[in-house]
This record gives structure tokens, C-alpha cells and sequence, in this order.
């Protein structure tokens, strides 16, 4: 079948630089198609409407696309360009068919390749984030065409599983699963996909006819090349596939049913644990309990989360991290409870994580701070949620009451949090949100994120808490601006926390400051056939007291280069001042003294991108620290040994040497994976941490023997090194979990 799609259609129409411009609507134009076909149409900038081709009887998903159907209809093509060539179109032809029945929406897509031998397919995790390294195809669906939120889901040649929820555009929460499936297939001149999507897994304004936002992206990784049915610009780099309202429009999807769907999840749990950190301590103590979660569509934009009695003992262990400064540790969220809808309690506006360091803003609702306490787990006795849209207004209200956990001194706790947010002009939202946690703290604030333009963004917040017993200033504003373009950019962000601020269901990295920072950007794409573009990034990050005492000044200089095949280089270089209000006990026995510290130091790190059977990040630093030196090599990365099998080392090591004494700071881990299938997976995870003398295991197998339910297999072990090194037995847990999930 040509990989170019015949349009059999009678309209008025131009044809410009190539492409057909119809002079109707894009719905009008889509209406009455005198043949069965994903009818691609663009309007003059480009856009383009897609169809929806109802199907008589359920499709066969099995990736062969041997159905009559592929034959009698007429795919969607000319994909364009985002990288390397924004607008041009894509040098690999993509055939893609939208198909449904009363059941379920299916997405089909031919992938035609030049050279199959060279593709890259080494990852079969469900929801890992090498998926999108690998050569992968993605449809993101606008449900309610709001240009702003919408479902993700993704796969690559080998059939993995990545799904998503995205909200304002930006913020994507790949933690979130929902019930679906894919299969995939090889011809002589690439690969084949089938997804099938059941509207039960959707959420949508209703039975009828629909008009949902939509895109299709595709990735040929050995080309670097990314593109798109619906153009999306180059400054939105690879967030671009979240930019809804880059998303083309789908038509003619008329559904016989609504969106109401009741989920009911029980569980059954059975362990053997040991704890010797609490007293009385655990030995070998058996456990066994049960708990459900479950589901209701309120209304076609709003959804009811229940749980009772949750229990989180298979969630994967933390990723131990290296701290040589004197602020808190962040920790992403991975409990499957709180993930769905997570984006709708983000206040203030989406953050970015500078070269993997955490923001300075405060996190207002953080969910770790709801069930987990130094480390171990508080049950959750019973709570709810209602997350989704109502109108122009999307709505976050959560509540849950914890147990209590005498051996660790912690009582039963009621936390409530309650986010609204109001669609104003095209792309731009104002919001209110408070959190409450009983007899000790509530925070209430209002934010604002306005988008101009293509690239220009304005975003800020006003937060206030309310502690008992707790003085100083008690609130934290800021203001930021953005304009990121694909060859130049700047930043600047001013921010306010208080000493007494204090969200206690929230996360606060450091408080009583005043914070101004300044970022400019010029990224060139040269004419080399080796290098596709450099960066170039000039900031300055002034940090006092909110007596005005300098606290923190950074000047930092960043140059990358990103090669065409898909490897990075970076280097910068830093000048940094920071005072010390108090002692700091850097290491054990080495404690820095009061006072100021200047230190220069120089980064590099050289990305062997994925394509490679050894690829990850090997990095380097070298400079003065805290009035003496340090010296950092590290190399966090995958080996392939096949695509169904890897290893994963992380290794960090600091050799640090202060006046106050001399140290090295280890960072060693492995994990071990074995893909067993895109629903079954065994892995094992080691890890030492010299700053916490912690060395912990974690071996987990997980089964999805049916889609939405599970089998959890989980061993995890705790141990801490004395001052010979010997690694000292603290916990050591068994678990064996059971989750059935029904659909009514």
C-alpha cells in the first residue's frame, strides 16, 4: 500500500508548499467523505482533522494488520518533522488508521523503515522511560478538546506498555496505568502496531457524537528523527507530545455508551517481616489482610477514588541518593493511590529540575507526607478522592485518615487537601488550594499560570500557612517568567519564603529566604553533519535572608552539544558563595564551622545515548568545596545484554578533602532486570550509601496476569554498617500480593 493516502474528496481547495489546504472547516471537511478513509485534511497552518472509521465486529489485535479493513481504508500520513528539520516532512513514511467499535478505539500504524537492521528496540518494562529512547509510536488523546489535558499512551517495536495522564500540557504523570493493550508485528520494511483502547478506560463529555483533540508522534531512534501527524514546534523539545493544543482534531466518533464506569479492586496480602528499629522489635512476624480500592464516574467529568485499608508493601524501593549539602532530599511519589490525577494538586506552576537539582519553591501538597514516617510505612485506615473536570473548572479534593503506630510514636492523623482551577483564555488558568492536617497545620493559597504566545509563560503563586504555636513570616510568593524559544531563551523567577512558613502536608527544601534568579539561552543549529545543535546557558541565582543577609550566589556557565546520533556532551563551569548560618556535620566526625565559602568548579558529562548496548552517563567534577576540594566520577547507566535482559549500575564516588578532615562519599548500585513479557518482570535492586551507611536489597516480580490485576512477589532488606563495615541486619520483609480488578 502507498505510504501517501488518497484523499477522495470533492472540495475547493489550494495547494500550498505541498500541502492541500482545505478552504472549509476541518470539521466540515471531515463530515460527509464520499469513502471510507482517515481523512488527513490540514488548514492553512498546518493542522490537520482526522477520522474515526467505525468498525462492524471487534478487531483482532494482533500487530498483522491483515484485516480487510487495512485494505478498504485509507491511512493518515505525511507525518512532519520536529527534529532535526521542524516542518519538513519525515524522511520514514507513516501509515495510521483510527478505528473504534462500541467497545473500544483502536490505533493502528504502519511504520515503514529504510533500514530495519538498524532500529532499536531494547526495552520491554511496562511504563519505563526507555520506551520513548527506543523507536516508538504515541497517540495523545484530547477526550474533552480542551487543548490542555489529555491520555497518553505509547509503545515501541517490541510491544511495551507506557501510558500516561496529561495535565495543562506540560505535566505528565507516567505512574498512572490504566486497562489497555498492544501488539506489534514485522514486515521486510519495519513494523506494525495495533492498540486497542477501552472507552471504559477513558474518561470523555459522553454518549454521541465526540470531537477529541489528537496526535500521533513517531520516533526513529536511529535517525534521531521525531514527528508528528499535527506539526509541533521545535522549542517545545521533546514536552512537545503534551502540547495539546498542538494536537489535531478527531471527528466522526459517535459513541453508543458514556464514560460511567465502576472499578472495584480487592486485595490480599500475606508477609513476614522483621524490624529491629522499633521497640518491641519484629522478628520474623507474620501478617496477613486484606483491602479494596474502587472507582465511580460521578459524572462524565469527574471520577470517585476509594480506598480502605491500602497497603503499598509492592511498591519499588527509593533510589538511594548522595547529599553534601545541608538541605532536605526529594523524593518522587510512586504509591499508585495518589498518582492518578496527581497533576491536578500541582500549585504554582509546573517545575523544572536543573541539572537534577530540586526547586527551591515549596511543594504546598506533597502525597509522601501522607502514610510514610522516617521510612516506614503508616497504615492507611480509610480515605477518598474526586479529581476531573467540571465546565472550565478541573477540581482536586482528596481526604484520608492514617492509623496510628505506637512503636514509632505516631497517631492517627487526618490529612484533607482540596485544588480548583479555572480555564481562562486559550491556554491559561487561575487556581485556590488548601490542605489541612488535624490539630496542627492548614495552608490555603491561589495561583496563576498565563501562557502568551507560543513560547511565553507567566506563572505565580501566594501561599499562607496556619501553625499553632509556630512564629516568623508565614507565607511564600512567587513570580516567574519564561520565554524558551528554540534558539533563545530567558528566564527570571522571583521568590519569597518565610521563616514560619510551614505546609506540613507539603515539602519544604529550605525556608526564611529571598530568591532571585536569571537565566538567558542561545542554541544554535550548526551546518555540521556530526553536531544537530549546541546550548549555550549563562544564570545567576541570588539567594538572602529576608533580613537581607546573602545566603547562596551561584554563576554558572552551561555549553552542550547534541550530536545528530543522539550522544551529549556537557560542561560548565560554577562560582559559588554560600554561608553558614550554623555548624554543618557534612560527614560523621567532620563538622563545617560558621561562616562564608567561595568555590569554582567544572562539570563534564558525556551521554552515550541509548542506541548503544553500553549507554548512560559518565560525569566528572573537579573543584574547591567548603574551603577545601572535591572530586567526583560517576556513571549512571544500562548494559544490554539482550532486550529482554540488562543491568543498570549506578556509582557516584566524592573524594572530598576539607580542613576539617578528609572523606569519600560512595554511591554503589545494580539492578538487575529480567523482562519476562510486557505485563511480567522480575528485577533486583542493590545499593550501598556510604552518608547513610545503609545498604539495602530490593527483589520484586510482578505479573500482570490480566490487564488492571496483578501478582506482586516482593523481598526487600535493610541493613546499616557499623564502624568495621560489617553490614548489621534492620529490617528484612517477605510479601506476597493478590489484586483482582473488576469493571462494571
Amino acid at each position: 500500500m502507498s505510504s501517501v493516502p488518497t484523499v477522495l474528496i470533492v472540495v475547493t481547495a489550494t495547494f500550498v508548499g505541498g500541502l492541500l489546504l482545505d478552504t472549509r472547516s476541518p470539521v466540515a471537511a471531515a463530515a460527509t467523505p464520499l469513502a471510507p478513509l482517515t481523512l488527513e485534511q490540514r488548514d492553512a497552518e498546518g493542522n490537520v482533522t482526522l477520522r474515526a472509521i467505525p468498525l462492524a465486529e471487534a478487531l483482532v489485535v494482533d500487530g498483522r494488520l491483515d484485516e480487510p479493513t487495512y485494505e478498504e481504508v485509507e491511512p493518515a500520513g505525511n507525518f512532519v518533522q520536529q527534529e532535526p528539520i521542524e516542518g519538513a516532512a519525515a524522511t520514514e513514511p507513516t501509515e495510521a488508521w483510527i478505528l473504534y467499535d462500541d467497545d473500544n478505539l483502536y490505533v493502528s500504524a504502519r511504520l515503514w523503515d529504510s533500514a530495519p537492521e538498524r532500529m532499536v528496540a531494547n526495552e520491554l518494562r511496562r511504563d519505563h522511560r526507555n520506551i520513548r529512547d527506543n523507536e516508538s509510536f504515541a497517540v495523545v488523546l484530547d477526550t474533552f478538546h480542551d487543548r490542555r489535558n489529555g491520555f497518553f499512551f505509547q509503545t515501541n517495536a517490541l510491544g511495551a506498555l507506557r501510558d500516561g495522564l496529561i495535565t495543562d500540557e506540560r505535566n505528565a504523570n507516567f505512574d498512572w496505568n490504566t486497562v489497555w493493550d498492544v501488539r506489534t508485528g514485522e514486515f521486510e520494511n519495519g513494523w506494525t502496531l495495533e492498540m486497542v483502547i477501552p472507552f471504559k478506560s477513558l474518561r470523555f463529555r459522553g454518549q454521541g457524537d465526540q470531537v477529541w483533540g489528537i496526535n500521533l508522534h513517531r520516533f526513529v531512534r536511529w535517525k534521531n528523527e521525531h514527528s508528528f501527524v499535527n506539526p509541533v514546534p521545535a522549542s517545545y523539545g521533546e514536552e512537545g507530545i503534551y502540547r495539546m493544543s498542538s494536537a489535531g482534531t478527531l471527528v466522526d466518533l459517535r459513541l453508543q455508551t458514556g464514560s460511567r464506569t465502576l472499578e472495584i479492586k480487592p486485595y490480599g496480602i500475606s508477609s513476614v517481616s522483621t524490624d529491629v528499629t522499633v521497640t518491641p522489635d519484629l522478628t520474623n512476624d507474620f501478617d496477613a489482610e486484606g483491602g479494596l480500592d474502587a472507582k465511580y464516574n460521578l459524572t462524565k467529568g469527574l471520577t470517585a477514588d476509594f480506598t480502605y485499608n491500602t497497603d503499598f508493601a509492592q511498591v519499588e524501593a527509593d533510589d538511594e541518593q548522595v547529599n553534601l549539602t545541608r538541605f532536605n532530599l526529594f523524593f518522587p511519589e510512586k504509591r499508585e493511590f495518589f498518582l492518578e490525577g496527581q497533576g491536578l494538586f500541582e500549585f504554582g506552576g509546573p517545575e523544572r529540575v536543573i541539572w537534577g537539582r530540586p526547586s527551591n519553591a515549596p511543594v504546598v501538597f506533597f502525597s509522601r507526607r501522607i502514610g510514610l514516617d522516617g521510612g516506614h510505612e503508616i497504615p492507611l485506615n480509610v480515605g477518598g478522592r474526586v479529581t476531573g473536570r467540571a465546565g472550565d473548572y478541573t477540581v482536586g479534593a482528596l481526604a484520608i485518615r492514617t492509623g496510628d503506630e505506637p512503636d514509632l510514636g505516631v497517631e492517627s492523623t487526618n490529612f484533607s487537601v482540596v485544588r480548583i482551577r479555572r480555564d481562562v483564555f486559550a491556554r491559561s488558568a487561575v487556581g485556590i488550594i488548601g490542605t489541612h492536617r488535624s490539630g496542627s497545620n492548614q495552608v490555603f493559597g491561589a495561583d496563576a499560570s498565563l501562557a502568551f504566545f507560543q513560547n511565553l509563560s507567566l506563572t505565580g503563586f501566594w501561599a499562607r500557612s496556619l501553625t499553632q504555636g509556630r512564629d516568623g513570616e508565614d507565607y511564600s510568593y512567587r513570580g516567574r517568567l519564561e520565554n524558551l524559544g528554540d534558539r533563545y531563551g530567558i528566564e527570571y523567577e522571583h521568590l519569597v519564603v518565610g521563616e514560619g512558613f510551614n505546609p506540613e502536608v507539603g515539602f519544604l527544601r529550605r525556608r526564611n529566604f529571598r530568591r532571585n534568579y536569571m537565566q538567558v539561552q542561545f542554541t544554535p543549529r550548526p551546518d555540521m553533519p556530526s553536531v544537530r545543535k549546541f546550548r549555550n546557558e549563562l544564570s545567576f541565582d541570588y539567594i538572602e535572608t529576608m533580613d537581607g543577609r546573602l545566603e547562596s550566589r551561584e554563576l554558572r556557565y552551561f555549553w552542550a552539544a547534541e550530536f545528530q546520533r543522539g550522544d551529549e556532551w556537557w560542561l560548565w563551569y560554577e562560582r559559588d558563595f554560600e554561608f553558614l548560618s550554623e555548624p554543618f556535620e557534612i560527614a560523621d566526625g567532620i563538622v563545617l564551622p560558621v561562616g562564608p565559602y567561595s568555590s569554582d568548579s567544572f562539570l563534564s558529562n558525556y551521554n552515550l545515548g541509548p542506541q548503544r548496548p553500553i549507554n548512560g552517563w559518565l560525569g566528572f567534577i573537579k573543584g574547591s568545596f567548603f574551603g577545601g576540594t572535591r572530586t567526583q566520577a560517576r556513571y549512571f547507566g544500562r548494559v544490554e545484554l539482550s532486550p529482554i535482559v540488562s543491568i543498570e549500575p549506578r556509582i557516584a564516588i566524592d573524594w572530598v578533602d576539607l580542613p576539617q578532615g578528609s572523606f569519600v562519599s560512595k554511591l554503589v548500585s545494580g539492578r538487575f532486570n529480567y523482562t519476562i513479557s510486557p505485563r511480567s518482570f522480575f528485577s533486583a535492586l542493590l545499593q550501598y550509601n556510604s552518608g547513610s551507611d545503609a545498604f539495602s536489597t530490593n527483589i520484586r516480580f510482578r505479573w500482570e496476569y490480566q490487564p488492571g490485576s496483578d501478582l506482586f512477589v516482593v523481598y526487600s532488606e535493610g541493613r546499616n554498617t557499623d564502624e568495621r563495615g560489617f553490614p548489621m541486619l534492620q529490617n528484612r520483609g517477605f510479601v506476597v500480593k493478590f489484586t483482582r480488578l473488576f469493571r462494571f
